[in-house]
């Protein structure tokens, strides 16, 4: 089976350099599957899992707001974040998890409402990730 060039970076760097079969992501328009000779494409990533088929084996990575371009041969995804499943620490996003439902729930004004929803969605997104439950 062909296969493409895919680059994940985030501001610290490179998370992944490498050659893919597919990879399914989640945009800003629902979640796509890009094959090798897709068709050129430049939209906008969502919080929410990517998933790596290589040769033999599947990576799952909890990932956040960005961009992605694809053309024919390679695929260029810049997310603010992203992070493989088992490099996740499932205890502090259970935490961030928490906390971002007690700020949602107290209705303080002195919050920013959509700030606390974003950390909740990043909190949900990387907890299904660790538990392979990625596009729900």
């Amino acid at each position: 089976m062909a296969q493409m060039k895919l680059n994940i970076v985030t501001p610290e760097g490179s998370v992944y350099d490498d050659q893919a079969k597919m990879i399914t992501v989640r945009t800003i328009d629902g979640d796509r599957g890009i094959m090798p000779h897709h068709e050129p494409l430049i939209t906008g990533v969502d919080i929410g899992p990517i998933k790596i088929k290589e040769d033999s084996d599947e990576l799952h990575l909890a990932a956040s707001h960005g961009y992605m371009e694809v053309t024919p041969e390679e695929v260029t995804i810049l997310v603010d974040t992203a992070e493989f499943a088992d490099e996740i620490d499932v205890e502090r996003a259970e935490e961030a998890k928490k906390r971002a439902e007690d700020r949602l729930n107290k209705g303080n004004d002195n919050i920013n409402e959509r700030r606390a929803e974003i950390a909740l969605q990043k909190a949900i997104n990387r907890l299904r990730v660790t538990k392979g439950r990625n596009f729900e």
